[in-house]
């Protein structure tokens, strides 16, 4: 094998490293992101359930307002 050509697959080989070193650091930062927003999505269909289990107490759907 020539010098050149090992250089060259070296060379290939280290750029290659680098890039799966960047993709997984965007993996890592993604999966964090995807997680909060998960957290967040849990505790908007919490805050909505609450409000919509105290917006139902003793109260009717089709109440007359008071104006009438």
């Amino acid at each position: 094998m020539s010098e050149d050509r090992l250089v060259n697959i070296e060379t290939k080989l280290a750029y290659q490293e680098d890039l799966i070193e960047t993709l997984n650091k965007t993996v890592y930062q993604q999966q964090l992101k995807v997680e909060h927003l998960e957290a967040v999505c849990e505790a908007l269909a919490r805050q909505i359930r609450s409000l919509a289990e105290a917006g139902n107490d003793g109260k009717l759907g089709n109440e007359r307002p008071p104006h009438y």
